[in-house]
């Protein structure tokens, strides 16, 4: 069946309603939970015999070498205590953006062994810029930058990640979140080297249910993959894994990296505050669209918009 256009009437804010033409695809979109690998043989005789590590070349000439799993730059998760401990296996975190310059540089000081394997985080305010600019020219080890905003799909967001691609030339960018490959394409040609997959997948997302957008993760990871890989770029499959199984499925869709949320909030080195409930310990864990994230950093969420996170 081809895709099939519908019309529909948009009305905004300031304008009389306004004719908006929605294209609806029929064809099938698959998420982690539709699929399974079907097995066949193989030469290793143990997964022991199996390296993680992975070389990764931007196009700048960059070069990274790592195990591709990422923590995500929540502040639940993002945090310096959990880089601690991944960067021992030589996996990444992708720090949040509310630590100071200050908390950076007592971080690298102490433990200028973790730098290679964080990515610091902004958004695209002025003030985020100032900070990544003091952290990377303060920790020459530091070469991700990683560029997280609510809406991907944003001529605005591309400005930004020129900004940065023409700041910091010799680091790598990771830049989202989309989940189609149009888009995918455009942040690449802005500069962004890895791009962040995935609307609303998330576990303490909600931004499909409260705006209705999004796309099946891995759907979305295969259609985004195989735009970038056709341009030099990379894709990090951001957000709907809850069990190991669903980072081996995004790795396979064709996935360069995984980031990894919920799975990651419960350890020890995870923010988020420890309740305790019937007799168990719990950790708190929240999306940064959250009322409780907005409520924390901004002292509510702002009246034009609705929380598009949930704590749990």
């Amino acid at each position: 069946m081809e895709d099939s256009i519908v019309y529909t009437r948009l009305k905004t804010q300031n304008s009389s309603p306004l004719d908006f033409m929605v294209k609806i695809e029929d064809e099938l979109k698959l998420d982690f939970s539709d699929v399974l690998f079907k097995p066949r043989p193989s030469n290793l005789k143990s997964r022991a015999q199996v390296s993680l590590e992975v070389d990764f070349t931007f196009r700048n000439g960059v070069t990274i070498r790592g195990t591709p799993i990422i923590s995500a730059n929540m502040d639940t998760t993002g945090t310096f205590e959990v880089a601690q401990v991944l960067s021992q296996y030589k996996c990444f975190t992708a720090c949040h953006k509310k630590y100071s310059v200050q908390d950076w540089k007592e971080f690298g000081a102490d433990h200028p062994e973790v730098l290679p394997y964080v990515a610091v985080s902004a958004g695209v305010s002025d003030q985020e810029f100032d900070l990544v600019s003091q952290v990377v020219n303060m920790f020459s080890d530091v070469r991700l930058i990683c560029l997280d905003v609510a809406n991907g799909y944003s001529e605005a967001f591309c400005d930004v990640i020129r900004k940065y691609r023409k700041s910091f030339p010799e680091h790598g960018i990771i830049a989202g979140n989309v989940c189609t490959g149009e888009m995918t394409e455009q942040l690449l040609n802005a500069g962004a080297d890895i791009i962040k997959i995935g609307i609303g997948p998330g576990s303490v997302c909600t931004t499909r249910i409260q705006t209705g957008v999004g796309a099946p993760q891995l759907s979305a990871v295969i259609e985004c993959a195989s735009m970038a890989h056709s341009l030099g770029g990379y894709v990090v499959s951001d957000g709907g894994c809850s069990v190991p199984g669903d980072v081996s499925k995004a790795f396979g869709a064709g996935a360069d990296f995984v980031m990894i949320g919920g799975m990651f909030a419960g350890h020890d080195e995870s923010g988020g505050e420890t309740v305790v409930i019937n007799g168990l310990t719990y950790k708190q864990f929240y999306g940064m669209s959250s009322s409780t994230a907005m409520k924390k950093y901004s002292g509510g969420v702002s009246e034009y918009r609705s929380s598009e996170g949930k704590t749990v």
